[in-house]
């Protein structure tokens, strides 16, 4: 691989470290949502909804890590 590509990949794992970075903070902030519930609405449909979407950030923040890590490896 050249130079050149091999910066162009790091730039855009670099990128997905930025959005993964900002996932975080909003997956954090529906977690703190959630916490801050009152128990009843935790065991109901807005606690629910709320575990969900945390779950989905989790997931999404995983195949962030993932890209990351191939584009790293593509670039060795």
């Amino acid at each position: 691989m050249n130079k050149q590509r091999r910066k162009q990949l790091y730039e855009l794992a670099e990128k997905i470290r930025s959005l993964k970075d900002e996932v975080e903070t909003l997956r954090d902030e529906e977690q703190d949502y959630y916490d801050n519930m009152p128990e009843s609405f935790q065991s109901g449909e807005k606690g629910d909804k709320a575990q969900e979407a945390i779950d989905a950030l989790d997931e999404a923040l995983d195949s962030l890590d993932s890209a990351a890590d191939s584009l790293d490896t593509a670039t060795e």
